[in-house]
């Protein structure tokens, strides 16, 4: 007797993992006969692991290779078989026997989508298996702390259960004509977020997909300008917002947000002193503040992008995504730990500042990144280059906001110019740069006002 041609994926004893072997072999067996059945799975699997057995994962990756390859290509059970053959992979599918057994065990041609469709929900279904597996075995071996394991199961089971969203087809100018000339006419991108401050709202916009980068130096005011920003989408607008802050705890977080929504004193809240007329003020903000639920402050120590990835998609699965994120700030983020024992912290901070760039894209957000300025600065208008431990945060950002107070040469808040702050525009890829909007710094109350009459 002769040995097979290929094992099998799963050993007798162990139960076979969600699959249905008789949708993958016409999904394949499709492709034999009309090639737009390949656009129709490419757009509907995730990645060539979708399928279930290893010799159709191969046979999925050779028929995609030839039909990228070539302008006309010719792709049926003879031309696959040559081309595993040639690549030593023929005998490892079956042979070219198992090739013309796939092109017969097609029901209907037409119905590659329908499929892909089943190949899709099962690879899905082995996703959340393998989450579970997971998340077991970190409970079983006591790997991370409890919080730790939910966190990640719940990242994991986020993934696992997110399917590929199927490609949009209106793609040409003329399909997307119309909904242009309606954001024309409504004068705004209806997409976009506003900032509390006009003058600033004349030159930027936060757009789903972009790093919003704001530097200052310590003290500088860089916190007053997420927790401004955040506080107006979530309270003012009525978007979900998440604030993830490695500088300050929840305790002072608070205290920093009512001061600036009540108009109290920030020194009178974070030392309990409250006077009477400091009640009046926090009990009518109260509803406001007691109806924010989807306004998140996370003060989670040691804090990665990881875990922030992690909240977000809570957020999502929660049906409150957010429509804005604050890091605060860029420097302070915990490094994944990639194994590699030589990083420098430049290249750790370009790591954290392009992946939160990419968070931004991931979930078609603006991500507001507070950043820290070298010591140099201090003392004289800020550039670009000013930013500490890295020179990538300006390629990854499509906004730049760099934060000047002019203060005296003592350091003091005094002269022509006392309780101002200059947000320098110094990147911004979808408008003017190099303007300056100056800003009342309001550091009692915790708040940064806009001058515009």
């Amino acid at each position: 007797m002769t040995e097979p041609l290929w094992e099998p994926d799963t050993i007798a004893d162990e139960p076979a993992m969600p699959h249905n072997v008789e949708a993958e072999k016409a999904a394949l067996g499709s492709t034999f006969f009309d090639l737009s059945a390949i656009d129709t799975l490419d757009r509907t699997l995730a990645a060539p692991d979708d399928f279930y057995e290893l010799r159709h994962q191969l046979i999925w990756r050779t028929v995609l290779d030839m039909y990228c390859r070539d302008r006309k290509p010719k792709i049926d059970p003879i031309t696959v078989s040559a081309e595993l053959l040639a690549s030593g992979d023929l005998a490892k599918v079956g042979g070219a026997p198992y090739l013309h057994q796939l092109a017969q065990s097609v029901p209907v041609v037409g119905n590659a989508a329908g499929y892909a469709a089943i190949i899709r929900e099962h690879a899905q279904l082995r996703a959340v298996l393998a989450a579970t597996r997971k998340a077991s075995q970190r409970v079983l071996t006591a790997a991370n702390t409890a919080s730790e394991i939910l966190e990640a199961a719940m990242a994991d089971l986020q993934a696992a259960a997110k399917g590929v969203d199927t490609v949009d087809e209106k793609l040409s100018v003329a399909d997307r004509w119309m909904g242009f000339v309606d954001e024309l006419e409504a004068g705004k991108d209806p997409r976009a977020l506003d900032t509390p401050w006009p003058d600033l709202n004349n030159i930027i916009e936060l757009k789903p997909g972009q790093l919003i980068t704001v530097g200052a130096g310590t003290g500088q005011g860089k916190s007053l300008f997420g927790m401004n920003l955040a506080s107006h989408v979530a309270l003012t607008r009525s978007r979900p917002a998440l604030v993830a802050s490695m500088e300050m705890g929840g305790s002072e977080l608070m205290a920093r947000l009512t001061a600036a929504e009540a108009g109290v004193d920030v020194d009178h809240l974070v030392r309990r002193k409250l006077e009477p007329a400091d009640w009046e003020k926090v009990f009518r903000a109260a509803p406001k503040m007691q109806n924010a639920a989807n306004f998140i402050l996370d003060d989670s120590p040691n804090l990665t992008l990881g875990k922030i990835r992690a909240r977000v998609r809570w957020m999502t699965a929660s049906g409150h995504p957010p429509a804005l994120v604050v890091a605060d700030y860029l420097q302070l983020l915990t490094p994944e730990s990639t194994g590699k024992k030589e990083r420098t912290r430049a290249t750790e901070v370009a790591e954290l500042s392009r992946g939160l760039k990419l968070l931004a894209m991931e979930f078609e957000i603006p991500v507001v990144a507070l950043a820290q300025f070298n010591r140099g600065a201090v003392g004289r208008q800020p550039m670009v280059s000013d930013f500490k431990d890295s020179s990538s945060i300006e390629q990854d950002s499509n906004v730049i906001i760099l934060m000047h107070r002019p203060l005296a040469e003592d350091g003091t808040d005094t002269g022509p110019r006392a309780g101002e702050i200059d947000l320098i525009v110094a990147k911004n890829r979808n408008g003017a740069s190099g303007r300056i909007v100056s800003l009342a710094f309001q550091g009692r109350f915790a708040r940064l006002r806009s001058m515009a009459g």
